[in-house]
């Protein structure tokens, strides 16, 4: 499978080898179809509000609300933005972009210094085509970049413990540190100065008042920068901004319910839920660890159960360093976000290279002493492609209709309306589309060729390259369509071309409670909106869903008289139903 230039920069250049995947991974796509889910434009409106009024602080976005959320990230977006003079969807996204190229570099110099290179060859690998990983990468969300902080945070304590046994402290540990509070919050201090604790305990080395005296240090320096921001937010925002950073970062975390905000703090799951996004992230790979557990033999242990946890804390303790705070990190990780009752996927993120780190271990074993399951697996794999390649080929043909058929097994408009756009984009196909293609099928043939051999390690880098080129399909060509055909983009051009539109006469509802707010409109329409039931006009413009109208006319009809002027084409994909443009004047 490897060429020469492959093999030399696969022994000589590693690293370099590595960015240039990640590079190839994300950056093309990152600038490819609009906004059409509400994170995205929520984040990037911050950004916009900040070059429009130059508060890099506390600026307003939505509705006159303020941004409460540390504004590393957004911070970003801006710098990014300065050179063209305004925010983009590439611009939006490239932090993330830049941050997960960032994040694998270092996890492979760092664990390639530390334990068998290709061991944390793999586990890069599998982190850069694991569904989450790669997902937050091609996002305008703060998680990529807050996990990049952290786990770089987390290697160079693991480094400073290891090389200067805790004498002095690297000036580079409290600015990842800061620099992770100030992207997502505390979390960002304390989770480290948890995990990093827990290590020293586990590992016997040092006295305790060493290992207090050396988090105190790191807490109390990594406070520096973000508190600058928090208090000079504070001045700006009062009473109010100290309410939402409360409910945000510690209401969430112990459960509180904080009346002062107007939303919920949402995301409320079990335990359970770690555990089933955590299986979902590393897809694929989760559905080759699968695999293996076929003919996996089990057997339970003779001895009394509490000589098995005797036993197991043992084999813990002798571990290789690096294989021992890997497995501190990540329990530890998991165990901190069971706490709060909100639970998301990407709270997670943190803790992925650490499980990549096992998961590389367990996959060479499996590639070395269970041949079948790589080579099933990766049969399994190019033979889905292969059939959802000739259905794309026969689409753009014109002799397969998966509009049709998919309405043979469903009428549900949603659906439906998510298969045409997705066909749509294989419809009339340009060079982009038909390179993308063509590596797939490259990818398919290279699969297919090692099948045919016997060195399994060669036939795992296929399965990877092919997994690697249907990332490329998913974000270059299917994503495309669905942003594109699901933005609010469109319609937002088309009503600030037929109608008055301002700063100073148009509104929606921003009450979360009762509300979807429009996110992505008003990134497109540039936040000129207002809050409909702060200001209470006597007329003006009001845009809402079309269920949402339902409830604004329901609560307000005594008080206004509504009239609908227009409506979208097709439902926005953010909040899942057409947008509404209305007038009103108060009776």
């Amino acid at each position: 499978m490897r060429t020469p230039s492959l093999q030399y920069l696969y022994l000589q250049k590693p690293v370099t080898m590595v960015v240039i995947i990640c590079a190839l991974s994300v950056l093309p796509w990152i600038g490819v179809g609009d906004f059409s889910t509400k994170g995205e434009p929520r984040e990037a409106a911050v950004a916009v509000s900040m070059l429009e009024s130059g508060n890099w602080v506390l600026p307003n976005v939505y509705a006159n609300e303020f941004a409460y959320k540390p504004p590393m990230a957004h911070w970003l977006m801006a710098a990014f933005s300065l050179p063209q003079g305004y925010v983009s969807e590439f611009t939006a996204r490239l932090p993330s972009a830049l941050a997960f190229i960032t994040l694998l570099g270092f996890t492979l110099f760092f664990f390639g210094e530390r334990m068998k290179f290709q061991e944390a060859f793999i586990a890069t690998l599998l982190l850069l085509t694991c569904f989450e990983i790669h997902r937050a990468g091609m996002t305008t969300r703060v998680d990529m970049l807050f996990t990049m902080f952290m786990a770089l945070g987390l290697y160079m304590l693991y480094r400073w413990e290891n090389r200067l046994q805790l004498k002095g402290l690297p000036v580079v540990i409290p600015f990842l540190l800061g620099c992770a509070a100030l992207t997502k919050g505390p979390a960002g201090i304390i989770l480290p100065l948890f995990v990093f604790g827990v290590y020293l305990l586990i590992l016997g080395k040092h006295r305790l008042p060493a290992i207090l005296k050396a988090l105190l240090y790191i807490g109390v320096s990594s406070c520096f920068l973000p508190l600058i921001w928090y208090v000079a937010a504070w001045k700006q925002g009062g009473d109010a901004f100290l309410d939402v950073v409360l409910a945000e970062n510690f209401g969430r975390f112990f459960h509180l319910s904080n009346p002062a905000i107007a939303y919920d703090l949402g995301h409320e799951n079990g335990v359970w839920y770690n555990f089933v996004t955590l299986f979902a992230g590393f897809i694929p790979w989760t559905i080759f660890f699968f695999f293996s557990l076929f003919g996996l033999k089990f057997r339970w242990p003779e001895k009394p159960f509490v000589q098995v946890l005797k036993d197991s804390w043992t084999s813990i303790r002798s571990m290789e360093k690096i294989k021992l705070f890997s497995l501190t990190a990540l329990v530890c990780i998991l165990f901190f976000y069971s706490i709060p009752s909100s639970k998301r996927s990407v709270y997670l993120m943190p803790a992925y290279p650490f499980i990549a780190v096992f998961l590389a271990q367990y996959t060479i074993y499996i590639t070395e002493y269970r041949t079948l399951v790589t080579r099933l697996f990766a049969g399994f794999l190019a033979l889905i492609i292969t059939a959802v390649l000739l259905v794309v080929v026969l689409t753009m043909a014109g002799v397969a209709d998966p509009v049709a058929i998919a309405g043979r097994y469903t009428d549900r408009a949603s659906t439906l309306d998510t298969v045409r756009i997705v066909v749509s984009s294989f419809d009339s196909p340009y060079w982009l589309t038909i390179a993308i293609l063509s590596v797939v099928l490259v990818a398919l043939l290279t699969v297919f060729y090692q099948m045919r051999r016997k060195i399994n390690i060669k036939m795992l880098y296929a399965t990877i390259f092919l997994v690697f080129s249907i990332n490329s399909v998913i974000d270059g060509i299917v994503m495309r369509g669905i942003r594109e055909g699901s933005s609010s983009r469109p319609f937002a051009e088309r009503i600030l071309k037929e109608y008055p539109l301002n700063k100073g006469n148009t509104y929606v509802m921003n009450n979360l409670k009762q509300y979807l707010n429009l996110y992505g409109l008003n990134f497109y329409m540039k936040n000129i909106f207002h809050n409909f039931e702060a200001d209470m006009p006597d007329t003006g413009y009001l845009l809402s869903g079309e269920k949402e109208m339902e409830k604004v006319i329901s609560n307000y009809g005594d008080t206004y008289i509504f009239d609908i002027l227009t409506r979208s084409e097709h439902p926005a994909g953010e909040i899942r139903q057409k947008i509404v443009l209305t007038g009103f004047t108060k009776k």
